[in-house]
């Protein structure tokens, strides 16, 4: 079959690999499309993947076309969207309930072959069947909406609350409308992309600028998002809660990026500041919901790319141009 592979630091190809074969409790799904993330770009520059080459692709959906000896939950033809997170069950966090913290975590698509390809093989257990009405070239967005939806189980968001959302990707969008569904009295985007703001606009964003000193709230917001991973961003974002308020640190920033904190503050203001890592009893929630219709995958879909070009469209990706990219076997 054909599959995008990075193969080293920096270089990633698209050529031919094995068929996957399906274990016992595993099925093999005909990827539809699988979107294209900042985690991909980190395995690229050499984080996250213990080691390359590896197929990347974590946010996938497909039909299923084959199935292990021992799976009844799925059959062939279904539709499915794949949650690629890979845990042991066995540590003490699996155990506490703390799966994403897995001390031997893994996921489909940054630990082992994933959705960049034509076919992907997954655990039945990790599959989840979309209704008939959602295609599955968009239940690529439910990994991503699974993701925001943690982040918010994070906040544990009290209505009439004030929003700071720094960057206006498809997780800062993604976290736009969870916080209009969560019952925020306003919901602010800062963006140095002005094209991105655009994007917020049509959402129904309540301010956006590309600095947050153009918006007036002086008091600050009782929950600031970083959904950039960028280091100016976050130290801004910092400094921009309000009293009792939450930070959290949902964009993944590079290994090596550093801010400061001013530790009374913290104290005096009892703010609190906290992260939110990937997906945790938040995917089938996330497929209920996208089935529901909380986001409109015309609007957050930006670029529709053949699997062929996946080198390009990781680099439109790193170049911050259109939203959500997926690529199509």
């Amino acid at each position: 079959m054909k599959a995008a592979v990075i193969e080293s630091v920096g270089r990633a190809v698209v050529t031919e690999v094995p068929d996957p074969t399906p274990g016992p409790c595993d099925v093999v799904v005909e990827v539809a499309a699988c979107g294209i993330c900042g985690t991909d770009l980190h395995i690229l520059q050499g984080e996250f993947a213990p080691r390359l080459p590896i197929v990347p692709g974590h946010e996938f959906a497909g039909q299923v076309v084959g199935i292990g000896s021992r799976v009844t939950e799925v059959a062939v033809g279904d539709q499915v969207a794949v949650d690629p997170s890979l845990y042991c069950y066995e540590c003490r966090f699996c155990r506490d309930g703390h799966n994403n913290m897995c001390e031997r975590w893994a996921a489909i698509g940054v630990t082992t072959a994933g959705g960049a390809a034509q076919y992907a093989v997954a655990p039945v257990a990790n599959c989840v069947k979309l209704p008939e009405h959602v295609r599955p070239q968009d239940a690529a967005l439910i990994e991503p909406l699974s993701c925001a939806v943690r982040g918010y189980d994070i906040l544990n968001s009290r209505l009439g609350a004030h929003v700071l959302i720094y960057g206006s990707g498809t997780m800062g969008l993604m976290m736009l409308e969870l916080a209009k569904r969560t019952g925020a009295a306003s919901v602010d985007m800062v963006d140095i992309n002005p094209a991105r703001l655009e994007t917020a606009k049509l959402l129904g964003v309540s301010g956006s600028a590309a600095n947050a000193d153009e918006l007036d709230r002086p008091q600050g917001w009782e929950i600031v998002i970083d959904a950039t991973g960028n280091a100016a961003a976050i130290q801004d974002g910092l400094g921009r809660v309000a009293k009792a308020g939450t930070y959290l640190q949902f964009g993944v920033a590079d290994y090596a990026t550093r801010v400061t904190i001013d530790p009374y503050r913290i104290y005096n203001q009892e703010i609190t500041i906290t992260g939110s890592m990937a997906v945790l009893h938040s995917y089938e929630r996330a497929a209920e919901l996208f089935a529901g219709g909380v986001l409109n995958p015309d609007v957050f879909i930006s670029d529709r790319i053949a699997l062929e070009n996946y080198p390009q469209a990781l680099e439109q990706f790193a170049a911050g141009v259109g939203r959500k990219i997926v690529v199509t076997p």
